[in-house]
């Protein structure tokens, strides 16, 4: 059974990226304290007991998935913006964008009883379109112990290269076994599931994604966190769930008003209450920034 690489806390980027891109997952032990992961159980419990289970194999008949975590609790945003984590994954993604966006906030609890997941690759969500670049960075943090008996995730270490229909052996398959305040990170491509619980006690986890900044987000953002909510929120974190532009001429909108009583093409920011800069489609000084870059490019390959 193949074993994943467990990371201190104060690691560094370049010693996160080096493990990711080779086995497609890492652990970072210790990252919450004991007080601190009680903190956050007791500001999302009534929301988890709140959530019905799932309906059938792939989301857990004995799970539950509690998501709208931004707009829920204040200690699930802090852990949104984690720096160790926020940085890995500029790290990750930045070579395929030009900004990443916060794609999906959810406690995943298995309880008692339930099978494992089938393994799978998150990228699946867009469907097998993305295989030539690295569409997702992810975490699960551990809101409990994770043991193989109560359902730690299932991840085999090396998978990025293979095909979609590979079918994974058990030799194959190694458990993110770890302590309450530790996260998992693993990369959109590498296999994956939720394990089988067969102890008797709940197994928490606070699954935070990543993606990049021009693709479309798993959990819709802008519903889950609409304007009058988001405009209360620290501008790093408008900008991470979606209030900004995500590349040249995307995210732009035209606010639905009378004739001449308000701007055409405006960045998201003005739903918050930023002024209108109107007359663009975008970002003139991120089209420079390509057009100098594509440029650059066309001249280095002549």
């Amino acid at each position: 059974m193949p074993t994943l690489e467990k990371l201190p806390a104060s690691s560094s980027t370049e010693d996160i990226l080096a493990i990711l891109k080779r086995d497609g997952a890492v652990i970072l032990t210790d990252v919450l304290s004991a007080g601190e992961v009680a903190a956050m159980r007791k500001e999302l419990e009534p929301f988890v007991e709140a959530t019905p289970l799932g309906t059938d194999s792939f989301t857990g008949n004995r799970t539950t998935r509690t998501g709208g975590l931004v707009a829920r609790t204040e200690k699930a945003r802090d852990l949104v913006m984690h720096q160790t984590v926020i940085d890995a994954a500029n790290a990750f993604l930045k070579p395929y964008c030009e900004k990443i966006q916060l794609h999906l906030t959810q406690i995943i609890r298995i309880m008692p009883g339930q099978t494992a997941q089938a393994l799978h690759r998150d990228r699946w969500a867009w469907g097998t379109h993305l295989a030539h670049v690295e569409p997702q960075f992810n975490t699960i943090w551990a809101l409990t112990d994770f043991t193989k008996e109560n359902g730690a995730t299932r991840v085999c270490p090396g998978s990025l290269s293979w095909p979609d229909n590979h079918e994974p052996t058990e030799d194959q398959i190694g458990y993110a076994e770890m302590k309450a305040g530790s996260v998992l990170l693993y990369s959109g491509g590498v296999f994956h599931s939720g394990g089988a619980n067969v102890s008797d006690g709940e197994r928490w986890a606070y699954n935070i994604t990543y993606t990049l900044g021009w693709l479309r987000q798993e959990e819709n953002q802008y519903l889950s966190c609409p304007p009058e909510f988001a405009k209360n929120l620290p501008k790093a974190m408008q900008e991470l769930i979606g209030y900004s532009m995500g590349g040249y001429a995307l995210g732009y909108f035209t606010p639905p008003l009378p004739a001449g009583q308000g701007p055409e093409d405006v960045p998201p920011e003005y739903a918050l209450g930023a002024e209108a800069t109107t007359g663009t489609l975008g970002n003139a000084d991120l089209l420079a920034s390509i057009s100098s870059e594509v440029r650059g490019e066309k001249v280095a390959s002549l």
